[in-house]
């Protein structure tokens, strides 16, 4: 069946060819996201989402005019959605250098399962202070550029920021050594 019939069928509401196409592309689905390194069940959850968004856009006829093959479409659809989702998820893990420079530890301070070191890392941010909590989670769990930081904080200038990150840094790693 070719694809502007599939189309068609697609903007009729057709289940059939929405189950057709989730079972025809879904290997491939799977195999491109595990290239990216996104976890499966991520992967899986991406391809239902842009499943559901192909079929709404045959509703609003988007697909009507399309230059691309369905499949490409499809897949550009939950290309997006698995680097929104892999986006959101490295924002999630704060980075720590342990003490000896060639060991980088990467944790989520806000996981509920965690390593010995992970611990450590979570009990050492417990016991820093307001200001350094906030500036840590601004960068590296919200995302927060030094120069976004700097507005959001009515900072003088983002070299203050620079300076008072770094200082959080080091007093995270002194409480960590401590612990």
């Amino acid at each position: 069946m070719n694809d502007s019939k599939q189309i068609l069928l697609l903007k009729k509401g057709d289940q059939s060819i929405l189950k057709k196409l989730y079972i025809e592309y879904r290997a491939d689905f799977i195999a491109f996201g595990r290239k990216i390194s996104v976890l499966e069940d991520d992967v899986l959850d991406s391809y239902q989402d842009a499943i559901i968004a192909l079929q709404e856009q045959a509703f609003k006829g988007k697909l009507d005019n399309i230059t691309c093959s369905l499949k490409t479409y499809l897949f550009g659809i939950g290309k997006y959605i698995l680097y929104e989702k892999n986006r959101k998820q490295q924002k999630t893990v704060l980075k720590v250098v342990e003490t000896n420079d060639y060991e980088t530890i990467e944790v989520d301070i806000f996981s509920n399962t965690v390593s010995n070191q992970q611990q450590k890392i979570q009990t050492g941010f417990n016991k820093l202070g307001k200001k350094c909590k906030e500036i840590l989670q601004l960068f590296y769990y919200r995302g927060y550029t030094i120069e976004d930081i700097t507005d959001y904080l009515n900072y003088e200038n983002k070299n203050v920021v620079k300076s008072q990150k770094s200082r959080c840094l080091k007093q995270l790693k002194e409480i960590i050594k401590e612990l």
